[in-house]
C-alpha cells in the first residue's frame, strides 16, 4: 500500500492510474466489492419450421436478489471477526459476552447496514473522500486502522499479564510517560468538480467503516437482549438457555454493559460525529423503550400513570412508541448511519430514505413478532411462546381484540395476573380479528418502507431491500 507522506512532507494521496488499479484489484481488501455473476446465455431464436411448436408466452421476470445471499460472504466474515472485539482479561466475562453470538440469529440489523451501504455508496457528494480514506494508509478508514486504538494501550486497558508491554501492572505506582508524537494524516486528493453526479458504485461496494458499523449494531442488539432477558426472566433465547439461566442475572447485566463499552470504543474510531450521535441515541432509546414497557406493566408500583382504562389512541401511541424505541430505532438509525459513512452530506436525501425505511421496516418486524407470540411455539421462536401475556404486556393483537371484546379490558388492566387470565386473553384474541388487523398494520408499514426506496437508483442492493419488506411480513419465526 502506498504511503502518503515522504520525509515528513505531507502530500495529497492521489488515486493510482487505472492500469495500476486493475493490477491491484485482486489484492485490494479495504473496499469490499460484490462480484457480479455472468449473465445467463440467451436462448436461440426458433427456426422457421419450428414455428408450430412455439406458443405465445410472457418472458420470465428477472430473479430478484436474495437479501442474505447478496451479502452472505460479508455477513459470515462479520460474524467471525466480531468475536475479536469481545476479548477481556476476565475469561468469564469473555465467555458470556460471546454467548449469544455463538447461536444462530437473523442478523437483520447488520444486514440492513450492509444493504443500505451498497445501495447508496457513490450517491453522496462525499463518497470520493470516504473511498479515498478506505484505500489510503494513514487516513483512518482502512480495516486494520479501525482496530488501532486512538489512545495508548496501557491507558485504555487494565493490567493483563499476557500483554505486559501494553498494560501497566498495579504492583508499582504509575509513572509519567512521554507523549506519543502527533499523527500526521495524509492530505486528501483535490476536490472533484462542483457538480456531483450521484451514481451507485459499480460493482457494489462496502467500506470497512460500514462493515464495522454492522458489527456495532449487532453488538448493541445483543447487549439489549442480555438486559431484556434479565428483566423478563426469560429461560430461552435463540433455542438455547438464556444468558441469565446459564450464567445468572448479575453476570448477564455486566456482560451487556461490557458490550456497550466495546461498541462505544469501536464507534469512536469510525471518525464521524453524526454516526456517534445517532448510535448513542439508540442506546438511550432502548432504555426509554424499556421504561415505557415497565410503565405499562408496573405503573402502580412505580407510582406513574399506566394504560388508559379504555382502548383508544393513547394506548396505541404508547404501544407504537415503545415498538419504535425498543426495535425500530436501531434499524432506522443504523441504516442512516451507514449512509452517512458512505459520504452523504446534510441536505442530501439518501440518509432520509434510510431512516424512513428502517423505521417502517422495524415497526413492521416487531408487529409480526407480536403476532408470532400468539401463533408460534417455543421451538419455532427459539424463546417461550405466549411470553408477552405472561409478562402482562398488551401488544397489537390484544389491543385490537379489546376493541371487539370489552371483557379484554379488565384482563389488561390487571396484567393477566389471575389464574386463567392468559388463557382467556388468548381465546379472545383468537375469536377476534386482532391477529389479522395487526398483520395488516405491519403490511402497511412494510409497504411504506418499500415505497420510500423509489427515490434510490436501481441496483441489486435496492432490489434486496424491496424483497426484505415482503419477507418481514411473511416470516414465521
Amino acid at each position: 500500500m502506498r504511503r502518503c507522506s515522504v520525509a515528513g512532507v505531507r502530500r495529497p494521496c492521489l488515486p493510482p492510474p487505472a492500469s495500476v488499479t486493475r493490477a491491484r484489484a485482486h489484492r485490494n481488501y479495504s473496499v469490499h466489492v460484490q462480484q457480479k455473476k455472468a449473465p445467463p446465455a440467451q436462448p436461440q431464436a426458433p427456426l422457421a419450421n419450428d414455428t408450430f411448436r412455439t406458443t405465445a408466452s410472457t418472458p420470465k421476470p428477472p430473479a430478484r436478489p436474495d437479501p442474505y445471499a447478496l451479502v452472505a460472504p460479508q455477513l459470515k466474515e462479520l460474524r467471525e471477526t466480531l468475536l475479536n472485539l469481545l476479548g477481556s482479561s476476565h475469561p468469564s466475562l469473555t465467555e458470556i459476552a460471546k454467548y449469544y453470538f455463538l447461536h444462530p440469529s437473523k442478523q437483520l440489523r447488520p444486514l440492513l447496514v450492509l444493504l443500505f451501504s451498497q445501495a447508496t455508496n457513490g450517491l453522496g457528494s462525499g463518497w470520493y473522500l470516504k473511498k479515498w480514506a478506505a484505500e489510503c494508509e494513514g487516513a483512518g478508514g482502512r480495516a486494520e486502522e479501525l482496530d488501532r486504538p486512538l489512545t495508548r494501550a496501557d491507558v485504555l486497558n487494565d493490567w493483563n499479564p499476557n500483554m505486559p508491554d501494553h498494560t501497566a501492572s498495579f504492583q508499582t505506582s504509575f509513572t509519567l510517560r512521554s507523549p506519543r508524537p502527533p499523527h500526521q494524516p495524509p492530505l486528501p486528493p483535490p476536490f472533484p468538480p462542483a457538480l456531483h453526479v450521484p451514481i451507485v458504485a459499480s460493482p457494489l461496494a462496502l467500506l470497512p467503516t460500514q462493515v464495522r458499523l454492522a458489527q456495532i449494531v449487532e453488538m448493541i442488539h445483543v447487549a439489549s437482549l442480555l438486559h431484556d432477558d434479565v428483566i423478563d426472566k426469560s429461560p430461552l433465547r435463540r433455542g438455547a438457555a438464556s444468558a441469565p439461566a446459564a450464567f445468572g442475572n448479575k453476570l448477564s447485566v455486566l456482560a451487556g454493559d461490557f458490550l456497550l463499552g466495546r461498541t462505544s470504543a469501536a464507534l469512536s474510531r469510525l471518525g464521524e460525529n453524526e454516526v456517534v450521535e445517532l448510535i448513542a441515541s439508540v442506546i438511550a432509546n432502548l432504555v426509554e423503550g424499556e421504561i415505557l414497557q415497565l410503565k405499562s406493566v408496573h405503573a402502580d408500583e412505580l407510582g406513574i400513570a399506566g394504560l388508559s382504562p379504555t382502548v383508544g389512541q393513547e394506548n396505541w401511541n404508547i404501544y407504537l412508541q415503545k415498538t419504535y424505541l425498543k426495535t425500530a430505532s436501531l434499524m432506522a438509525k443504523g441504516a442512516r448511519a451507514a449512509v452517512v459513512l458512505g459520504g452523504c452530506k446534510e441536505g442530501e436525501v439518501w440518509k432520509e430514505v434510510a431512516y424512513a425505511y428502517g423505521r417502517n421496516l422495524g415497526i413492521a418486524f416487531q408487529l409480526v413478532d407480536d403476532i408470532l407470540d400468539y401463533e408460534a411455539g417455543d421451538a419455532t421462536l427459539g424463546k417461550p411462546g405466549g411470553a408477552d401475556l405472561q409478562l402482562g404486556l398488551a401488544t397489537g393483537p390484544a389491543l385490537f381484540a379489546w376493541e371487539e371484546h370489552p371483557e379484554m379490558g379488565p384482563l389488561i388492566k390487571r396484567k393477566f395476573e389471575q389464574p386463567g387470565d392468559v388463557e382467556l386473553a388468548r381465546d379472545l384474541v383468537r375469536r377476534s380479528s386482532g391477529v389479522e388487523r395487526t398483520r395488516e398494520l405491519a403490511r402497511a408499514h412494510a409497504e411504506k418502507a418499500r415505497e420510500v426506496l423509489s427515490v434510490l437508483p436501481d441496483s441489486e442492493a435496492k432490489g434486496a431491500l424491496e424483497v426484505l419488506t415482503e419477507r418481514v411480513v411473511k416470516r414465521t419465526s
